[in-house]
């Protein structure tokens, strides 16, 4: 079992982590209230709301689980002028991550806004709609301007319409020498080739790949798709089944290490955060996965969109065999 002070010494490293963070980002927002009584008026539950709360959420949330474990986090992305996108700028400057944020007028900056009730999630209500091409282009000439002060590039795509151009994104920064990582969305993968990794759940990579018998048939189709996308690796995110890689010279999985399942909203955002804060510290693949999925397993653990700290990952990872 490793010793605490040698995780101490990798987490440490993590601080020379520069991560350049592109995506989609939400503004997850909670009412925590009391259930008491039905409503007159229909059969619903009255909540009377207690307490709220704000947090970053989609590629936010990615940016803000990089900089919990040490990483220098810069994060693009476009949000509406307005309320929300200023909430936005400020946990995000709280949290010591670098944003530029283009502000689109025509913009609504996306909230989910979730009704708690006894611990239990009552409702959603989300608020959206796509940015405009104009504050996209911007972003894509920022892109390129911002890519020599990074290792490694994440690109968180939600489909809120923020990621219009990230097949040339990759291209850039595989040109520029850069890993490139993204969490996809969606059924066609073809705009993500030439990444460096693709990190799509379960659900995810069936819609694209089909389903599959066995483990042999999950690979076959996870090695052909990584092959036919030109992709360095493959990390395919299974649940209570633990996680995947897929790499040329082989399959590297990771059984589970979640304790108790509470909240598994964010968890994705944990994995590549964490995934790509240990490949530009310049850790090996095999440690970036381990360390990914130990982390994903502390955050389900806990309820809506959430990071580990340094604390948590030096204690869960003193439990785990290679760490």
């Amino acid at each position: 079992m490793t010793s605490h002070s040698a995780i101490a010494a990798k987490l440490a490293s993590l601080r020379t982590a520069r991560v350049l963070v592109v995506g989609d980002v939400m503004l997850d927002r909670y009412w925590f209230g009391e259930v008491n009584r039905i409503s007159p008026e229909a059969p619903v539950p009255v909540v009377k709301v207690e307490r709220t709360e704000e947090r970053l959420g989609g590629a936010a949330n990615v940016a803000r689980n990089a900089a919990a474990i040490g990483a220098q986090v810069t994060l693009l992305s476009v949000v509406g002028d307005d309320e929300a996108g200023r909430s936005m700028e400020r946990l995000l400057a709280a949290d010591g991550i670098t944003s530029s944020l283009q502000r689109d007028p025509s913009l609504t900056t996306t909230v989910k806004l979730r009704v708690i009730g006894r611990q239990q999630q009552l409702l959603r209500i989300d608020f959206e709609n796509p940015p405009s091409h104009e504050a996209l282009k911007s972003k894509l000439d920022e892109f390129e301007q911002r890519l020599p002060d990074a290792d490694v590039v994440i690109l968180s795509d939600y489909g809120k319409g923020g990621l219009t151009h990230i097949a040339r994104m990759i291209d850039m920064a595989r040109a520029a020498g850069r890993i490139v990582l993204v969490d996809p969305k969606g059924d066609d993968y073809a705009r993500y080739r030439g990444a460096s990794c693709l990190t799509p759940n379960r659900s995810e990579f069936r819609q694209v790949a089909g389903r599959w018998a066995n483990e042999a048939e999950l690979t076959d189709k996870a090695q052909a798709l990584r092959r036919k996308l030109g992709l360095d690796a493959l990390l395919v995110t299974r649940s209570e089944e633990g996680m995947s890689l897929f790499r040329e010279t082989g399959v590297l999985h990771e059984p589970t290490v979640a304790r108790e399942v509470f909240d598994v909203s964010g968890a994705g955002d944990t994995v590549i955060a964490t995934l790509g804060t240990m490949l530009a510290a310049g850790h090996p693949w095999e440690d970036a996965v381990h360390w990914a999925n130990v982390a994903a397993g502390i955050v389900v653990g806990k309820l809506g969109t959430a990071v580990t700290s340094p604390e948590e990952m030096i204690a869960a990872l003193g439990d785990n065999q290679g760490a």
